[in-house]
């Protein structure tokens, strides 16, 4: 995706049209204001990876029985998508998914997130025409739709409080704020910024906003833009769900970042590339929430393939980190080391789909769903306690134009 080019035939945005298109060691280093850190041999042994390997409980708490909730985001606009929000059931022991319907009347629902009180569901409408649509999951009732102000919405969160859901428009390069009720519904637009300094980066038109969270302990939200190479903070008023910036992240030029991860010990996090096909480790101050983008590292996709890294997952426990490889069709594994400050790439798998847009864990960590947009398949990975590794748990399931699962 390292076209400049916002729209392509048929109205797609950039970012859609390279996901349908046909599909065609290393050592990842702590970054200012941390000491120095030297580098390890991809093999090398880590003593900081034993002693996140050591914290994970000996006896893992007992997988319930009863098959859980599963939404699948999905484009309704292309040949061959979807027709709404898909619904599953996974089974939480063996990852076995099975389909049972869909949710009709939800346009081109490309992300999904969940209400903290897990009673509402989220979904972009990912449009010129951008919204952001609230689902009742008692009985699935879509509680109606809000204009986000900006073209292409791509991603949302709901922050902590449950007051306020953000959204990233990636056509646009904005970032929106909506007020959440009692009920879950969503209130008019709160505010809208659009990123307008720096300049776009190396071969960008403008603007693209991907991704818009909020910092693990809750003093500030964060906007990943793919279009100036910048990652900008924000601190949020809680009661007027207005946006002020207090701090900008450059990559290097032509970076294109996408996905930020934090670390759970909330002082450092995990940038993709998308562009440049590189991960960086950040340091990130909770006093001011400016974040410290360290040097670009290897993402383990095969050399001199076209890869396109999407999204990082770390699990709850800090000791590994995952990492989406679009192109090269593989999940990257890392060991976390230094209390978050290093990872170490360990070893990559085939994600048995093609293009995985998208990764989640489930609720107890168990699972991992990888959800792969050009082969329309979600794939399920069990993930070690120990170890990390990831082992692939049947048949992937076939799902209209996966782009993004949701385990609950």
């Amino acid at each position: 995706m390292g076209s400049g080019t916002e729209v392509t035939g048929g109205g797609w945005s950039r970012r859609r049209f390279v996901g349908a298109l046909a599909g065609a060691a290393a050592v990842v280093a702590v970054p200012a204001p941390a000491a120095p850190l030297r580098q390890r041999p991809h093999n090398a042994p880590a003593q900081a990876q034993a002693q996140a390997q050591a914290s994970v409980a000996e006896t893992p708490p007992k997988a319930p029985s009863a098959p859980r909730p599963l939404y699948i985001g999905t484009y309704t606009s292309v040949d061959g998508g979807g027709t709404g929000i898909g619904l599953a059931g996974y089974d939480p022991a063996t990852g076995e998914i099975t389909g049972t319907g869909t949710l009709t009347g939800v346009a081109d629902p490309s992300y999904l997130a969940v209400h903290p009180n897990g009673r509402t569901l989220y979904a972009v409408n990912e449009r010129t025409d951008g919204a952001v649509t609230a689902v009742r999951l008692a009985d699935r009732k879509i509680l109606g739709s809000r204009s986000t102000g900006g073209a292409g919405p791509c991603h949302l969160s709901v922050h902590p409080s449950g007051r306020w859901l953000l959204s990233a428009e990636y056509t646009s390069g904005s970032v929106a704020v909506h007020p959440i009720d009692a009920t879950g519904a969503l209130g008019e637009r709160t505010d809208l910024v659009t990123h307008s300094s720096p300049a776009p980066g190396p071969g960008q038109q403008g603007p693209h906003a991907h991704q818009f969270i909020t910092s693990p302990d809750g003093g500030h939200v964060l906007a990943v833009d793919l279009g100036t190479d910048t990652v900008y903070s924000y601190r949020l008023d809680l009661a007027k769900g207005t946006l002020t910036e207090v701090a900008q992240a450059h990559t290097k030029p032509g970076a294109g970042p996408r996905h930020l991860t934090f670390h759970p010990g909330g002082r450092y996090a995990y940038l993709a590339d998308e562009v440049g096909n590189t991960v960086a480790v950040c340091g990130y101050d909770r006093t001011s929430g400016r974040l410290t983008i360290g040097e670009p590292q290897s993402t383990g996709s095969t050399p001199g393939t076209t890869n396109y890294p999407a999204q990082f997952l770390v699990t709850a426990d800090g000791a590994y980190a995952y990492l989406a490889n679009r192109g090269d069709n593989t999940l990257a594994r890392y060991a976390v080391e230094a209390d978050g400050a290093r990872l170490r790439l360990l070893d990559t798998v085939p994600v048995h789909g093609d293009f995985p847009r998208q990764i989640a864990f489930s609720p107890d960590g168990r699972l991992l769903f990888a959800s792969n947009q050009r082969s329309g398949t979600v794939s399920v990975f069990t993930v070690d306690a120990h170890s990390g590794e990831l082992r692939l748990a049947g048949e992937p399931f076939a799902s209209p134009v996966a782009v993004c699962a949701l385990p609950l």
